[in-house]
Parts: C-alpha cells; sequence; structure tokens
C-alpha cells in the first residue's frame, strides 16, 4: 500500500501569528502549538464515551486531582453542583470536581470566584454557546488560571463549545446564531494556538462550513472533530481517541490507500479524516506515518 505524505501548500503558515488571540495564549509565548506543558482533551460533542471522561481523569492525576467544571456555555440562569459532566466525573471515581460558573467578567477576576482553579490539575467546559465563555472569563484572573493549570502540567478539557473556545480563533462567535462561522466574537483562549476548532462535524454535516474561516483567515489550521470523539494534544503531538474522526484542513491530503490517482479539488477546498490512534504533527501540518 502507498501511503503519501503531502505538505501543506502554506507552508508559511505555522510560524505567522494567528492574529488576536487570548492576551495568555498569545502565538509568541511557545514554540508549540499545543501547550508547552499540559494536555487539551477537544470533543467534538455529546460525549458519552466513558473512557473520553476517564482519560481526563487519568491526565489530571487520577481519582483525587481536582478538576473544576465550567457550564457557562450553556447559558442557564443557575447551575447545581452536577453541571458541565460533574456527575460523570464523579461517577467514574473522581473525588474532587467543583462546578466554577459566572457571567460577570468582574467576579471573574477575583480571587474568591477563582480560588478553586489554583489547586485544578484539570478543567473540562461544557456545551452550549462559545462566546458566553468570553464574555464572562476573557481577560480576566480566571482565564489565566485556566492557562495556569496547563502550565503546571494538568489538563484542560472540553466538549462543544468547550472545544472550540480551545483554539485561537473562536468558530461559530456569533450571538445571533451558531450558522455563522465569522461572528462578533472571533477571540478563543488560545490553548492550541493558530488554529480554528469546530465540532459535531459529521453528525451535523458540517464539514464544508471550517472554509467559511480559512477564506478570511487562511493561515490557521482549521480542526473539526465528530460528536463523541476526542483529539488529545500535547505540544504538537495531536492523537485522534476514540469515536469516529476527526477533519484536519491544512492545504494538504492524505488517504490510507494512496492519493497519485486520485482527482483533487484545489488545496484552497480541501480536507482529509484521521480515525482513533491516528497521530497529526501540529508543528509540520501533517499526519505521522
Amino acid at each position: 500500500m502507498h501511503l503519501a505524505v503531502l505538505a501543506p501548500v502554506f507552508a508559511l503558515a505555522a510560524v505567522v501569528s494567528a492574529g488576536p488571540v487570548s492576551s495568555f495564549g498569545a502565538a509568541g509565548d511557545s514554540p508549540y502549538v499545543g501547550p508547552e506543558n499540559g494536555t487539551l482533551v477537544i470533543i467534538g460533542g455529546n460525549a458519552s464515551d466513558d473512557a473520553i471522561y476517564q482519560r481526563i481523569i487519568d491526565l489530571a492525576g487520577g481519582p483525587d486531582a481536582p478538576i473544576v467544571t465550567v457550564p457557562t456555555a450553556d447559558g442557564a440562569a443557575e447551575y447545581d453542583d452536577d453541571a458541565a459532566q460533574a456527575r460523570t466525573f464523579r461517577r467514574l471515581g473522581a473525588r474532587n470536581v467543583t462546578v466554577l460558573h459566572t457571567y460577570d467578567p468582574a467576579e471573574a477576576d477575583t480571587e474568591a470566584f477563582a480560588a478553586p482553579l489554583r489547586a485544578a490539575r484539570g478543567v473540562f467546559f461544557g456545551g452550549g454557546r462559545q462566546w458566553r465563555l468570553v464574555d464572562a472569563y476573557a481577560g480576566t484572573l480566571t482565564e489565566r488560571l485556566f492557562h495556569d493549570v496547563l502550565a503546571r502540567g494538568g489538563v484542560v478539557s472540553g466538549s462543544s463549545a468547550g472545544a472550540s473556545i480551545q483554539g485561537s480563533f473562536l468558530a461559530r462567535g456569533d450571538t445571533r446564531t451558531n450558522q455563522v462561522l465569522v461572528g462578533d466574537h472571533q477571540v478563543g483562549f488560545g490553548f492550541l494556538r493558530n488554529a480554528a476548532i469546530d465540532q459535531h462535524v459529521l453528525a451535523r454535516n458540517r464539514h464544508f462550513d471550517m472554509f467559511d474561516i480559512l477564506k478570511v483567515r487562511p493561515e490557521l489550521l482549521g480542526v473539526s472533530v465528530d460528536e463523541n470523539t476526542a483529539l488529545i494534544v500535547s505540544r504538537n503531538d495531536a492523537e485522534v481517541f476514540r469515536g469516529t474522526y476527526v477533519i484536519f484542513y491544512d492545504g494538504g491530503f492524505w488517504s490510507r490507500e494512496g492519493s497519485d490517482l486520485k482527482n483533487l479539488p484545489p488545496s484552497s477546498s480541501i480536507f482529509y479524516f484521521l480515525r482513533h490512534g491516528d497521530k497529526y504533527d501540529l508543528g509540520k501540518r501533517q499526519i505521522v506515518v
């Protein structure tokens, strides 16, 4: 079987700034696309696979590791102690789970509110509308402490909106509708630099939607994750875990059966699928074969 790895046409994209990003996740802070320390778990929504949550617990340090869940994206008036999969983490053995929520950035900027993040080894962002996370936490002490969880080797994770918020560009960040890809909120928390992250991709036939972003921001890496599927990232190493597929939009193409005889569209209209166990080099923007 012939396996081909085609380098993306955007050869300089890995070193080009993604433009405005989170003040705590600026592209110049690290030579890596993912976190230099710690791990990201990026889930494409509707996560029902216990193995994904167990992986988060393990990456956080085990059952005694403090985990903070953040339900803010959902938009509810109030939340109980089971919000944002806190119940799932406890059911799987996590013994120190805290739900953290506010819609008020002034409160999010206080030590009293953000204190649980000081000791946290894991953070999980629940689903909903990702712009609510920006309005509540961007530029606050709370956002800085999200980044500190990674800096000390912890795990930042999230599903659906909690996946998209991890990118430097905020896909579907429009307050009017989630069908606008380039909206009135365009800056995520930047845990994954120079990248836009979409979710529910195959379940909702969204695999062409990423091009709305790449037409105006062609230097970005596009990553779209299907439901009940995770992309696990550390430094420049990314691996698909469980579920179905993660789609990469890097201007190149790869196929298990080779590509020499394929009739491919232009590089500006191309993508490819990776499945459980497949690995991707975020720095080189190509699959690891």
